[in-house]
Order: C-alpha cells, then sequence, then structure tokens
C-alpha cells in the first residue's frame, strides 16, 4: 500500500504536485502551489500553450525546473478557500495519472488541518490499483504510487498530524474495501471473507484493540433459526455464514453504541430468478456493504475511538441447485417473522433481515446503520455516484447526511412512503419479499423497516450504484469497488465520540 508523509521542508521527490484553477471572468489560469513559491509566468504560458483548462480532473505533466516533473491537478473554478473534497478529488486525480512512479510530493491550497488531511486521503485512494491476478500481463500495468509527501507549513501542527494519520488508515482500510471487491467469487466465499476479516482483525492488534471476531457457520444458523440467511445460501456449495465484528474502547468508556450490518452476498446469480448474462459480472460486488461495515469496524478500532461497535456481515452466495430457494416458499425469519420469497433475486433484504435482528439483541444501542447494494431501482433513482439514505428518526437522517458531505461522499435522503407497505403483504404469511415494482429502492427500505424496532434510530444505506464503478475512473475513484460508505461510518463514529 501507498505511505504518506507530511513535510514543511525541503522537496526530496523528483515529483511536484500542484493545483490550478480558472477564473469564472476571464480564461485566465492560476496556479494554486500551496506554501511553494513557482515562477508562474513561464509556467502559465506554457500551459496556456498546451489548452490547460484547470477543470476538475485534468492532470497535465510538464519538466520541472527543480523536480524532475511538475504536475498541474485541476481544481475547478478559482476559490479563496477550496473545500475539501476538491482537494481529495485533485489528489486523487494525480495520483492515478502517477501510477509506475515511485514517489511524489503534494502541495495543494490546504489551509487547515482537515484540508491537509483531505490532500492525503486524496492522494492515497486515488494511488489504488488492483493487479492482484494478474501474471503475464504484469509488466503491462504500472504498479500504483509507492509513496506520498503531503508539503504544508502545518507539518508541525498536532492537528495536522493526526489528519495524516488518519487518512492513511482510511486510506488502508478503504483499499481493502476495494481489494474484496474486485476478488472474484472464485477466490471469495462466505467462508474466506470471514477468514480473511479474521485475519485482517489479528494485524490491527486483536483483542488489544479492542476487537473481537465470532462467526456462525451455516448449520449453526440453520439450528438458530436464521431463516433468511439460510434460504439465500442453501442453493449453494460454499455455506452460508454470519460474521460478527465488535469493538469497545480498551481505555475508555463507550459514548456511544452503534450497530453496523452490511449485506454480504459473495456472488448474486439471482437464484431460481435468474439475473440475464449481461453485466452478471459486476454481481462479486453485491457483498460491498459487508466489506465496507467491516472494514470501517476495524478503522474506528485503529483510530481508539470511545464508542461501541457491533459489526455483523450476512454471507451468502446466491445460487441456481436442486436446492435452491424457490418462487412461493414460506421462510422463518430469525426473531420468527414468516416471509413468503415470491423473488429469490431479493435476496438482500432477507440476510439483512436476520441480521438486524440479531443486532438489537443489544439494548445499549444508540443506532442502527445498514449498508447493502441492495436494490437496482436505486440506480434508476439517484444514479451510479449518489447513494440513498433512509430512515425511521429524521434527526439521525440529518445528522449522518451532514457528515457525509463533510467527508464527500454522495448521499441523499429519500421517503419510506406509508401506502407501499401495503404492496408487500402476503395472503400466506406475514410479509411477501418483494412489492410494488415502482419506488423500489423505497419498497426494500420497507421491507427492513419491519426488522428495526420503532425506537430505534436506524438508517438504511443503498449504495447499489456507487460501490462498483463501471464507467471511467475520476478524481480518487477507480474502476471497480470504490469503498462507498466507509469513510462515513467512521466519521459517524467520530461524531459519536465527541457527543
Amino acid at each position: 500500500m501507498t505511505t504518506i508523509h507530511l513535510s514543511d521542508g525541503i522537496i526530496k521527490d523528483e515529483i511536484l504536485v500542484v493545483g490550478l484553477s480558472h477564473k469564472k471572468s476571464k480564461s485566465s489560469l492560476t496556479i494554486e502551489s500551496g506554501d511553494i513559491a513557482l515562477d508562474t509566468k513561464k509556467i502559465l504560458a506554457t500551459l496556456a500553450d498546451m489548452g490547460a483548462t484547470g477543470k476538475a480532473d485534468e492532470v497535465i505533466k510538464i519538466p520541472g525546473t527543480n523536480t524532475r516533473l511538475l504536475i498541474f491537478t485541476g481544481l475547478g473554478e478559482h476559490k479563496a478557500t477550496f473545500d475539501d473534497e476538491t482537494l481529495r478529488r485533485a489528489a486523487g486525480a494525480a495520483a492515478r495519472a502517477l501510477a509506475g512512479n515511485s514517489s511524489a510530493t503534494f502541495s495543494l491550497p490546504a489551509k487547515k488541518s482537515t484540508a491537509v488531511g483531505a490532500v492525503a486521503e486524496g492522494a492515497l485512494m486515488g494511488a489504488y490499483v488492483f493487479n492482484r491476478f494478474r501474471v503475464d500481463s504484469l509488466s503491462d500495468r504500472r504498479p500504483s504510487l509507492k509513496s506520498v509527501t503531503v508539503h504544508s507549513s502545518l507539518a508541525q501542527d498536532p492537528k495536522a498530524k493526526a489528519a495524516v494519520k488518519r487518512a492513511a488508515i482510511i486510506g488502508d482500510y478503504t483499499a481493502i474495501v476495494r481489494d474484496l471487491i474486485n476478488t472474484p467469487p472464485s477466490h471469495l466465499t462466505p467462508d474466506s471473507f470471514c477468514k480473511t476479516f479474521t485475519e485482517i482483525v489479528k494485524k490491527a492488534g486483536g483483542a488489544a484493540a479492542g476487537l473481537k471476531v465470532s462467526i456462525m457457520t451455516d448449520s449453526q444458523l440453520k439450528a438458530k433459526g436464521y431463516g433468511g440467511i439460510t434460504a439465500v445460501g442453501q442453493g449453494s456449495a460454499n455455506p452460508q455464514r454470519l460474521l460478527q465484528i465488535s469493538y469497545r474502547p480498551v481505555k475508555a468508556k463507550a459514548r456511544k453504541t452503534y450497530a453496523y450490518v452490511g449485506k454480504g452476498i459473495t456472488f448474486d446469480t439471482g437464484g431460481l430468478a435468474l439475473k440475464p448474462a449481461a453485466g452478471m459480472e459486476a454481481m462479486k460486488s453485491d457483498m460491498s456493504g459487508a466489506a465496507a461495515v467491516c472494514a470501517a469496524t476495524i478503522a474506528i478500532a485503529l483510530l481508539k475511538l470511545p464508542v461501541a461497535i457491533d459489526c455483523y456481515a450476512p454471507l451468502a452466495e446466491n445460487m441456481v441447485s436442486d436446492n435452491a430457494t424457490r418462487p412461493s416458499d414460506i421462510i422463518t425469519m430469525y426473531g420468527g417473522k414468516t416471509i413468503e420469497v415470491l423473488n429469490p433475486d431479493a435476496e438482500g433484504r432477507l440476510v439483512l433481515g436476520d441480521a438486524l435482528v440479531k443486532a438489537q439483541e443489544n439494548k445499549d444501542l444508540d443506532g442502527i446503520v445498514d449498508v447493502a447494494t441492495l436494490t437496482g431501482a436505486q440506480v434508476v433513482a439517484l444514479g451510479t455516484r449518489t447513494s440513498a439514505i433512509m430512515t425511521n428518526n429524521q434527526e439521525f437522517s440529518d445528522h449522518f447526511f451532514a457528515i457525509t458531505k463533510e467527508v464527500g461522499e454522495a448521499f441523499w435522503p429519500m421517503p419510506l412512503p406509508v401506502e407501499l407497505r401495503a404492496s408487500l403483504d402476503s395472503p400466506v404469511a406475514d410479509m411477501a419479499n418483494i412489492g410494488e415494482r415502482m419506488g423500489g429502492m423505497m419498497v426494500a427500505g420497507l421491507f427492513l423497516k419491519e426488522f428495526i424496532a420503532p425506537e430505534l434510530p436506524w438508517l438504511h444505506l443503498d449504495i447499489a450504484g456507487p460501490a462498483y464503478n463501471e464507467g471511467d475512473p475520476y478524481g480518487y475513484t477507480p474502476v471497480g469497488g470504490t469503498g462507498v460508505a466507509l469513510r462515513s461510518l467512521v466519521a459517524l463514529a467520530e461524531s459519536g465520540a465527541i457527543s
């Protein structure tokens, strides 16, 4: 993984990254080099000749004077102070363009410690590459940027140092989430997912860091009545699991207690409601929510936050076989609710329902959040870059929404219209697993709401589109797994630590 440093000294790297903005009223460009003075007159003339615009995602390389290369990364319209997300994306775009290089110094207009952290975060996330399965073609692929130095006059500021240290944790655990999402189902099963995170927890310090792992096997799940996870996974040769990672602060009292629940379908064929072949390969990403909540919990532990987290990842493969759940089957969920499975491809809500009930056995929760690549309707409603927030508690939702803006993850609040609930009624069971097609994202949210105690603040995050980028890379976002929701979950815990 890429390493990160903070410095206010002499630039030792061969590559210097600075910002470039444009003025709204004129076509003129402005070099935004932070605390480093550059001879801008000649450089601006060169940039103009090259057709530079300073727009977001633009990266221009020219020979340096004191460094081998001088890199300009677009910041968009010129501002007296650039927001953290603009800096994060600009740093990410530059880091992506510098794959194959050993090290680079980033000097962007970061005037506060949080902005310094944003530059570090963006550079680390932008440097990500996934080459695990390349052999013959590996030599044709450029490796990630090995080392990043953030240059700032705030280098000796304790808050800036802490921000960069935090960014290193966010970068490392975002990379873990992305790696898992990009891993094919031949190498990532419910069992190997559990083993992977067991090892990650061990490397993070295990019990000494306040972390504990427990795993329920398929036989245990069936014996204890986890009908949703069992029904989804029973058609697969790779048996289902329920992974729990708990964090308790070691030397402090927890100020808040949250439960994080993430959908963990390691591959989704649709079961006996088989998906079309076109696009099915992206269903290796259907465990994005589980990866995000597990990695976020470990990151929270490494940050030593005075909050308690119970994280649950219900894991299964939704496959076709003679043992697969059939349309019209009735299953009994954990907690006793019966569900008529009208569509085996609406499986995520079934595994989540079990885990949500399990999570609420802790009666001290201050809030519960589930994260899932749940519905294609989310993509129709909000596109591929904006995730949805649904809730039973407006105050909790507003608080979380404000957090997502701060960390730079795009979310948008969506309603849970009461009139759609009736479409989930079943003539033979407590509820059906699908309802009205129009508004399907909200219908899925209403299904999950049935498993939540009314008085417990709850958020449902549908990340179906943003979890997996099938388009071009942008900013710090690569092709493939994105790691969305991790930063917001960490920030929610941070807000709980000070409230």
